[in-house]
């Protein structure tokens, strides 16, 4: 229609073939994903992975504290295949189990780098420690970090359902994509077609990498269901208060007849009635009370003078003089491990962190004040004070 050829023309001309005579090709495998996951079943689980992993942020910036940014969602169906191709080799699984409130199991992936930087930060340190091989110390530490995410993403999916929702304790272990086609290392449902949700995770300026979530359909089918189900409950205005009754104004009471009043008599009470109607009533005035001459004048007060008391004039700082405060001397510091720090023994070198001359520092209940250098007095250590911090 507008002159230009069709990929199955193409095909045809390469091949040698006739259009009319090549087969009508399938349609490629991601067609199939309206089949397994409609638009609108996509938009309900990222919205869900939205909320629940931006508590997740939060919970790991207090871990690393390091600035954690997690990006919005992109939900596809997946292969194993597919995901073997794309994601770097090899990898942390961290698998976690739902225990209450949801029925399903979901995946993290990490990559390894990446595992190794967030174990460094948990640790106290600059997460420049990414040399080695992944050891059981990351893998702990990982796991701890996803506990508490995770555990803060069901919070938020317990606040969005109305229900209480929790997870069993987390496993990590490094996996070789390649390597893994089923087995114990790896959840029956990613043989089949899965639920691959990707993030873009950045901490700080150390990380900035793919996080990727899987879980099995049916469980994302039924995230999308309860999720549906919470907005209709939300849309559903509610009932409106009907509006009291009218009351309806006492009918008078029956007046009772008397026994064989005479006509005459009656009448004669209703002209009665009527001349007293009819005649004017005399109102009596209101008498006002008489007014009293009160004398009125604006209120005034006394101007602010400044207090003359000698005691407020001037701070007496002679009375702080004698407060005993605890000064320390911090040589240097270091953080070990708590395995390193069971091989203690005596004879052991720790090494801190602080050059051989280098300044000392002069702390006063805590608090930084002064650089100093160490000085031998007689018997004892003493420090010479070379800087005040102001």
């Amino acid at each position: 229609m507008d002159g230009m050829l069709s990929q199955e023309e193409i095909n045809a001309l390469f091949s040698g073939m006739d259009i009319e005579d090549e087969p009508a090709t399938d349609a490629p495998d991601s067609a199939g994903d309206s089949d397994l996951l409609t638009p609108e079943e996509k938009d309900a689980i990222g919205e869900i992975s939205n909320i629940s992993l931006g508590s997740s942020a939060t919970t790991l910036f207090s871990l690393v504290n390091q600035r954690v940014n997690i990006s919005t969602p992109t939900v596809s169906v997946c292969k194993w295949d597919d995901l073997s191709r794309q994601y770097d080799k090899p990898c942390v699984f961290i698998q976690i189990s739902y225990k209450e409130g949801l029925d399903g199991r979901n995946v993290l992936i990490l990559q390894e780098k990446d595992v190794k930087i967030i174990a460094d930060l948990m640790m106290g340190g600059d997460g420049s420690v990414t040399d080695g091989n992944l050891n059981d110390m990351h893998l702990s530490a990982i796991s701890e970090a996803m506990n508490q995410m995770m555990g803060a993403s069901s919070t938020s999916l317990s606040s969005m359902f109305e229900m209480k929702i929790d997870i069993s304790p987390p496993s990590a272990s490094l996996v070789d994509l390649n390597d893994v086609v089923s087995g114990e290392d790896m959840d029956l449902f990613l043989n089949n077609e899965f639920v691959k949700v990707s993030f873009r995770m950045e901490i700080g300026n150390l990380i900035d990498s793919e996080l990727i979530q899987m879980y099995p359909i049916d469980f994302a089918k039924s995230l999308y269901r309860k999720f549906i189900n919470d907005e209709a409950a939300a849309s559903v205005p509610a009932p409106e208060t009907p509006a009291p009754a009218p009351k309806t104004a006492p009918q008078p009471a029956p007046v009772p007849q008397q026994a064989a009043a005479p006509m005459q008599d009656l009448n004669m009470m209703a002209m009665g009635q009527m001349q007293g109607m009819m005649q004017p009533q005399m109102v009596m005035p209101y008498a006002m009370p008489p007014v009293q001459d009160v004398n009125i004048s604006p209120a005034q007060f006394q101007a602010f003078q400044p207090v003359q008391s000698p005691l407020l004039q001037t701070e007496n700082i002679d009375l702080l003089l004698d407060v005993p405060l605890e000064v320390t001397v911090e040589l240097g510091r270091t953080s070990k491990s708590i395995k390193e720090i069971l091989d203690f023994a005596p004879g052991t070198i720790v090494e801190l962190n602080r050059l051989a001359g280098e300044p000392i520092d002069v702390l006063v209940n805590g608090k930084y004040v002064a650089k100093g250098e160490v000085v031998v007095i007689e018997e004892a250590f003493g420090i010479r004070v070379t800087e005040v911090i102001k």
